[in-house]
């Protein structure tokens, strides 16, 4: 059996945790709600740093923990990532990397080096981590566990303690390890613009328990246990860069069942790129007109769901494959007698739309 399997039952004075998944053997899976939810409780059994006495683990085929068995934290093969990378002061970078490999048996250093490019730190090697900013002492973090050798990375909120502008120059570099490792990434975190930019599956937590656990896209537009996330509220769409137009610095992503024009970001015809489009940015319209929005898709309602308030409602449209969510007043949808089945054309904003 590959992947997680993990099944956790604590009862402790005022919290309860009580959770049951199963979960891919690779990629960025977030566990994703807000604080007190049990996220970090969650990766701390995982890690064996909390011992659940109701608890069973398997990572790819291997029994961490059961009834009969414990595999202690030290002889689990994982890598940890904190808030805070917790360098040792008085070592280098790359002194900081070889203390980890040691510690696991790991002599042969060119292991590091893939790692080191990976994470862009070849040039900060022979620095002392008071040398370092906040971001590049994260992707040493990173790095560390990385060094290891892990069969899982579990990271638990590692931007949290990084401003706006460190967050965005460490962002591409995770978005890198999610596209090129093959070990499974547990990513905690309550932030969900670093959810829909990283995660490729989502397990929603509340008090302890797994409200949803699925595709990140298909958590995100599923009406039936709404995720409410306020302005924040949309679907990830997966594409292609199809064309470059320069002249006009737009960009277009094919995805299965039309293309969108964004921005363009620097990125090579052919690319694979991640496009968030948020509810608040989709309109739908019965006729076509004159307009400024370039893309227009036309698209079959697939369901209605209510949204944070009682005025506003989500609408789920699917254009082919792909789907998108709408955010109008409950007044527009009846204006449009907006309901399931019917084929509507849906209109997304270029300037809107996030790579």
């Amino acid at each position: 059996m590959t992947g997680i399997q993990a099944c956790f039952d604590i009862n402790w004075p005022g919290f309860e945790l009580n959770v049951d998944i199963s979960l891919p053997e690779k990629g960025i899976t977030a566990l994703f709600g807000p604080s007190g939810s049990g996220k970090t409780t969650l990766l701390r059994c995982i890690a064996g740093l909390e011992r659940a006495p109701k608890g069973q683990l398997t990572v790819s085929g291997v029994t961490w923990q059961d009834n009969d068995h414990w595999l202690p934290t030290y002889r689990r093969p994982l890598g940890y990532v904190f808030q805070e990378a917790s360098l040792f002061p008085h070592l280098t970078v790359l002194g900081n990397l070889q203390f980890g490999m040691r510690r696991a048996g790991i002599h042969s250093t060119q292991k590091l080096n893939p790692i080191i490019e990976m994470l862009g730190i070849g040039h900060l090697l022979q620095r002392r981590p008071d040398k370092l900013s906040g971001g590049e002492r994260q992707r040493v973090g990173i790095a560390r566990a990385l060094a290891v050798d892990p069969q899982l990375l579990l990271m638990d909120e590692p931007l949290a303690a990084l401003d706006f502008q460190r967050k965005q120059e460490i962002l591409p570099y995770l978005e890198r390890l999610r596209d090129e490792l093959q070990i499974p990434v547990l990513y905690v975190s309550h932030a969900p613009a670093e959810v829909m930019r990283l995660a490729d599956h989502l397990v929603v937590m509340q008090q302890g328990q797994v409200k949803a656990c699925g595709n990140l896209t298909d958590v995100l537009a599923d009406l039936d246990q709404p995720l409410f996330l306020g302005e924040e509220a949309g679907v990830v769409i997966d594409s292609i860069v199809g064309e470059i137009q320069p002249d006009w610095h737009l960009m277009r992503t094919d995805f299965p069942g039309g293309s969108l024009w964004l921005r363009n970001h620097d990125v090579a015809v052919g690319s694979k790129v991640r496009v968030l489009v948020q509810a608040r940015d989709v309109s739908l319209a019965l006729t076509l007109g004159n307009s400024s929005i370039q893309n227009v898709f036309a698209g079959q309602v697939d369901a209605l769901g209510d949204d944070e308030h009682p005025g506003l409602l989500l609408v789920r449209v699917r254009v082919g494959e792909t789907i998108f969510l709408a955010r109008l007043t409950k007044r527009s949808a009846a204006a449009l007698n907006v309901q399931p089945g019917q084929t509507i054309w849906v209109q997304v904003k270029s300037v809107a739309l996030q790579e």
